[in-house]
């Protein structure tokens, strides 16, 4: 049970992070990958600066979903250059 409630997230959270870095989507599997990987990336960046988005299902997606935020800026940043 607990692999498919961290795909919907993966799933949620990529789609969100897809949304708001005016991407567009990536397909059901590249959004669960975005949103796993911001997940990762989130779960690295945010305790060591102090950030804490609270517990619960809406914290874990909202900061996965920035998490995959931050993912999406910097592979942009690195394919443009």
């Amino acid at each position: 049970m607990g692999l498919i409630v961290f795909l919907i997230i993966g799933a949620v959270a990529g789609w969100l992070a897809g949304q708001v870095m005016k991407g567009g989507g990536f397909g059901l599997i590249g959004d669960i990958i975005v949103g796993i990987l911001g997940a990762i990336v989130a779960g690295f960046l945010f305790p060591a600066v102090g950030v804490s988005l609270g517990a619960g299902l809406l914290g874990q997606i909202i900061s996965a979903a920035l998490g995959a935020c931050i993912l999406l800026f910097i592979l942009r940043a690195v394919k443009r250059a």
